[in-house]
């Protein structure tokens, strides 16, 4: 069975595999992704460490030039790269096609370097002294990416981190490595030296190396709560920058005067796309006040339309779940709703019978909190309708979860949607947009369990994130200046 490589100063490394990796259209192993010792993680640390005090001295004209590159041949190998992502996740090509526009921007972004790390400065703040200010980068970084954007969170996390100097030490998901091989390719075609960006693959503990090493400066994290918990706690006790991004339970509260078919259009879309495995995906729909009959019957409507099939397959709306384990955990949550009292109005699960990892689109009715299927993180196709009476009852709800991550309103009232953004505690939020991803510009973040550590990711924050400020008084003194004066300095 063929062993992804890592991917360590340039050059592929080939160990015996250890984990699977499936196609889960089909269930097949397809590869196996190795686990490596301590010793090859301090090794390839080293490379890393010894790249990083070069690569630190490059000029923002190289970065700005390799980043160009990288963009022109993500765009040239689109195709190929989105194949591969549909392979070992499972989505479908288009579905792909976006994750890689998305991380094609915060690329372009960080093409913009020159701009983002400008310095500041002050003259005369007392009499012939100078203030300036500029940013250097912090070293090494190690980006710990989720199985759900194989491609698009490292693009996030990697673009800054280069771009502000550092070098990368990516440790993708073990359920679907092969594009981030792929990806460092990409880079060292660009003109990138070797040893800047590195792949090293494994586990839990591969990533508890990574958390603890003295080697690692800065550490960029997506995935589930407790992971993301553990890593931000672990990371900083060994004194490390940590930006730790964790799960999601994302609402949408659609008013009485909302368009109900572009609300119902916005709950399809955005909680079934990707078989609903995405951070922003919808997870929860708030009908407020008498209109969930209606908005209901136009979801299940729209539901009973959709094709579950290969994601390699362009008459497919979605595609399986990355695991069998995940699957089966999803039809858990769907056959013990009943239990619980709420009302299973679509049941797909039939669908994990055949081969592969499928779950059909499934719709819940009066979730609620106390219940699993509202309380936990499903991370599947899996929609919920929460009844409330109010727009007050809407905005407790939401402020009463332990994530906040993303949610949106549907609206046509501008007062109440002015008011939704400041009243939700939610670090994302859209007004008639159900996945509130912020364009490269702005940074992406949620609040409360969601986040850990106060740096959203990528955008501006990314490169505050990534680099460190220097502060530099300056003062050239006339011999006749001199005194001695044991006060403390003010700028009088």
């Amino acid at each position: 069975m063929q062993s992804v490589p890592h991917f360590i100063n340039g050059e592929h490394i080939t160990q015996s595999g250890q984990l699977p990796v499936h196609n889960p259209a089909t269930g097949e192993v397809t590869s196996m992704v190795p686990v490596p010792d301590a010793t090859f993680v301090d090794d390839a640390l080293r490379v890393a460490q010894e790249a990083a005090r070069s690569w630190r001295e490059s000029s923002l004209s190289e970065r700005t030039n390799i980043l160009f590159t990288l963009r022109h041949l993500l765009v040239k190998h689109a195709s190929e790269l989105a194949s591969i992502i549909t392979s070992e996740h499972g989505k479908t090509l288009s579905d792909a096609h976006g994750e890689l526009a998305r991380g094609l921007e915060n690329v372009e972004y960080a093409c913009g370097l020159t701009e983002h790390l400008k310095g500041g400065f002050t003259d005369q703040v007392a009499q012939g002294v100078d203030v300036h200010s500029f940013r250097e980068p912090v070293g090494v970084v190690a980006a710990i990416t989720p199985f759900n954007f194989p491609i698009m969170v490292p693009l996030w996390m990697s673009a800054n981190a280069l771009a502000t100097g550092n070098v990368v030490v990516l440790k993708p998901s073990e359920r679907d490595p092969s594009v981030s091989i792929r990806l460092a390719e990409l880079l060292l075609e660009a003109g990138l030296p070797k040893g800047v960006f590195n792949v090293v693959h494994g586990n839990a503990t591969t990533v508890n190396q990574l958390l603890e090493h003295p080697g690692i400066d800065a550490i960029s994290f997506v995935g589930s709560t407790p992971v993301a918990r553990h890593v931000y706690e672990v990371g900083t006790a060994h004194a490390k920058r940590v930006q730790a991004l964790g799960g999601a339970k994302n609402h949408m509260v659609v008013l009485p005067d909302a368009d109900l078919d572009i609300a119902a259009d916005a709950a399809v879309n955005a909680g079934f796309g990707a078989a609903g495995e995405r951070c922003m995906a919808i997870s929860v729909v708030v009908a407020v006040g008498s209109i969930a009959d209606e908005l209901i019957a136009k979801i299940t409507d729209r539901m009973d339309k959709l094709k579950v099939g290969p994601g390699d397959d362009p008459a497919s709306d979605f595609g399986p779940v990355i695991t069998q384990e995940h699957r089966d955990r999803i039809v858990e949550y769907v056959s013990s709703a009943t239990k619980d009292g709420v009302d299973v109005v679509r049941d797909g699960t039939a669908l994990a019978k055949d081969a592969g990892f499928f779950v059909g689109p499934c719709l819940l009715d009066g979730v609620r909190p106390g219940v699993k299927s509202y309380d936990d993180e499903i991370f599947g196709p899996v929609l919920g309708v929460a009844r409330v009476r109010t727009y007050a009852d809407a905005v407790e709800l939401i402020n009463a979860n332990r994530y906040g991550n993303g949610t949106a309103i549907f609206t046509r009232d501008g007062n109440v949607a002015r008011l939704f953004s400041r009243d939700v505690h939610v670090g994302m939020i859209g007004i008639n947009v159900p996945i509130p991803v912020p364009v490269s510009s702005y940074s992406f973040g949620g609040w409360k369990n969601s986040l850990f550590g106060h740096s959203h990711i990528y955008g501006p924050e990314g490169f505050t994130f990534y680099s460190r400020a220097k502060v530099i008084t300056t003062r050239w003194p006339q011999p006749s200046d001199s005194q001695i004066d044991l006060g403390f300095p003010t700028t009088r």
